[in-house]
């Protein structure tokens, strides 16, 4: 969500007055992608963020969800990163993807934001989540609901329409500028590693813990 506010923030005019910026294509992927993520809905019709319906999702199923509270309000507090990260005892993996993206959006490049939103979420996240809604549906039909109905909305709402226009973006944004797209590429494959990491990360907790 920093990342595609970012974009927001750098693509469409979000100031007053207000004045047309940018192409009106860009306006709509950036804007419609936000109205998904920002202000869905639940299983139930109740209007929420994903993040808020990940939550719920997690809560349902009986995971531990009191670390990523304790980051945000640390967060929301301090403004600072580094207390977030050990307050909630963030693992490495985790606070490694966070300061990648981060950094990206600091770099003010809104063509290395676009490449790493499009080729690290937007066009890889729905492809993977369905296969992982297969099983979840084969091995737990009834006892995650919600975490399923959330991967069902990813799949939906992120799929060919939102991934083909992403890449649209990123196209555009890079144009016939070979530095850009060298650039891209290289910020593409370090968000790449740090999503792998991150899932090592969690695969090597899980089996610690078995």
């Amino acid at each position: 969500m920093s990342l595609l506010k970012t974009l927001q923030g750098n693509l469409t005019c979000t100031t007053v007055p207000w004045f047309p910026k940018g192409s009106a294509e860009t306006r709509h992927l950036i804007n419609e992608i936000v109205v998904g993520e920002e202000s869905d809905v639940d299983n139930n019709g109740i209007r929420k963020s994903h993040f808020e319906l990940y939550l719920d999702a997690m809560q349902q199923c009986g995971a531990d969800t009191s670390n990523i509270q304790t980051f945000i309000e640390t967060l929301k507090n301090t403004n600072d990163f580094n207390a977030a990260f050990t307050s909630s005892k963030t693992p490495k993996e985790a606070k490694d993807f966070v300061d990648f993206t981060f950094k990206i959006i600091d770099s003010n490049k809104d063509y290395l934001q676009a490449a790493i939103f499009t080729f690290g979420r937007e066009d890889l996240i729905p492809n993977m989540f369905i296969s992982i809604v297969n099983d979840i549906h084969k091995n737990f039909p009834n006892s995650i609901s919600t975490f399923k109905y959330y991967l069902e909305r990813h799949i939906e709402v992120d799929g060919d329409h939102h991934s083909h226009l992403a890449l649209q973006m990123t196209a555009s944004l890079c144009g016939t500028d070979e530095q850009f797209w060298e650039e891209a590429l290289q910020a593409t494959v370090e968000s790449l590693k740090k999503r792998i990491d991150l899932w090592d990360g969690a695969y090597r907790q899980i089996m610690n813990r078995k």
